[in-house]
């Protein structure tokens, strides 16, 4: 009985201001669970939307999203991360207002677009905001119980949304983006809430003296082992293709498995990202343990693809057992990743230049993994066995690539920030000058 009351309270954010994040991880998903679950029927039967169009708009909409992430990430330091932030949250949510009375494609193109870019800015902003606001000792646990709290929220989301379905009524749906406006208000007062980061405070300074800060150094687009990082790390968050693209097609496609199995893969990879993230995050600190993180993850993610090969030739309840089984190794491989991806954000970035540093990870990390949907999806269907060893060799590949960047972007930050410098962290296992 101890024993379960420890781990129950492990599962709880040890502090006041992580509890408040978590809160408003929650809150978030939510909000965008509830609508993102019965989007592709109101965006074909309420609006009236082809397919072809909605898959056109969201294209369009990543393209974007992919132009303003920069400078997104540059007006963060501008403006102040909890002020981004929460200008984010607010917008976004008042976006769901509109929701209901679009009509037809340009409509359509125009709120999805505007919705990436409010999307993409809150992001950058909250991002910055949790490595500047919490100690050097809780940012990277923090991050794994607001992990955790995201897939809460977008598991109730999703049970709202099916609620919702169930009614068969297309009056309900056209009306459900107002109820993700009601969370999404709740969550950008929440964000309101929250104490000003110390970014958000030399931001309040600098205007009251109405001058200019320029900040000394080399940004990150000088940081060649910050953007191969990046790059590397898109590459490896490709575990997401795998677990919502390619293993649901692969199981209706060449395996004899029911259907039905895919609420179980689901299902399971969400309790387990509910409650695993504060343990497998436990104890990665410093960026020889991220890179450490990253090989147990690029592990899991070429044990999945041998596992799931193995499928095209299996029966019955071996197939089942399989698939299954292969889904919770790319599980693995996502709880990992994670680990080593807080770890990295929490240790590389120069903590003068956090939003600028987020835009950069953002633009490289989508040149790394932004092809893979179509890729895999290829390389597994039509190549079955070969191409499911390509795709795990893509992903040694970027495992190998990330301990030198990782080193590279370490050396970097050495160089560039001042001894004693405000929010300087100490980076790795070794002695070495801040």
């Amino acid at each position: 009985m101890t024993r379960l009351r420890s781990g129950i309270r492990q599962l709880i954010p040890p502090t006041p201001l992580s509890r408040r994040l978590a809160l408003q991880s929650l809150l978030f998903a939510t909000g965008e669970g509830t609508f993102m679950t019965g989007s592709a029927v109101f965006f074909t039967q309420v609006v009236g939307l082809s397919a072809a169009q909605v898959g056109l708009g969201l294209t369009v909409a990543g393209v974007v999203s992919f132009l303003v992430a920069y400078p997104a990430g540059r007006l963060v330091d501008v403006l102040g991360p909890k002020r981004m932030w929460a200008a984010g949250a607010l917008l976004g949510a008042l976006m769901f207002g509109v929701w209901p009375f679009m009509s037809g494609f340009a409509s359509y193109l125009l709120m999805v677009v505007l919705f990436e870019i409010v999307g993409n800015a809150g992001g950058a902003g909250r991002g910055a905001y949790i490595l500047d606001v919490m100690p050097e000792a809780e940012r990277v646990g923090t991050q794994a119980y607001m992990y955790s709290s995201l897939n809460v929220g977008f598991t109730l989301g999703a049970i709202i949304g099916g609620v919702a379905l169930a009614f068969d009524n297309l009056t309900v749906m056209r009306w459900l983006p107002l109820l993700a406006l009601a969370i999404g208000l709740v969550n950008a007062f929440w964000i309101g809430r929250l104490p000003r980061a110390s970014h958000d405070l030399r931001v309040a300074e600098r205007e009251r003296g109405a001058r200019r800060e320029n900040v000394p150094g080399k940004g990150p687009l000088r940081n060649v082992g910050w953007m191969a990082l990046s790059f590397f790390s898109g590459t490896l968050n490709t575990n997401q293709v795998l677990l919502n693209v390619v293993i649901p097609l692969w199981l209706v496609e060449e395996t004899d498995s029911p259907h039905w199995l895919l609420a179980w893969l689901f299902g399971t990879n969400t309790v387990l990202c509910i409650f695993l993230p504060a343990y497998t995050s436990r104890g990665v600190r410093t960026v020889d343990h991220a890179i450490r993180a990253v090989w147990i993850s690029s592990g899991f993610f070429v044990l999945s693809c041998l596992i799931t090969m193995e499928t095209h030739s299996t029966t019955g309840l071996l197939t089942i057992f399989l698939v299954w089984l292969g889904h919770v190794a790319v599980t693995g491989a996502e709880l990992a990743n994670s680990a080593g991806n807080f770890t990295f954000g929490a240790m590389l970035m120069d903590p003068r230049r956090r939003g600028e540093y987020g835009g950069v990870a953002e633009v490289f990390g989508t040149l790394g993994g932004r092809w893979a949907p179509a890729a895999f999806t290829f390389l597994a269907l039509s190549w079955s066995g070969p191409g499911w060893l390509v795709i795990a060799a893509i992903v040694v590949i970027a495992a190998l690539g990330t301990g030198p960047a990782a080193h590279a972007a370490e050396r970097f930050i050495q160089r560039e920030l001042p001894s004693g410098a405000a929010g300087v962290v100490t980076v790795s296992d070794g002695p070495h000058a801040d």
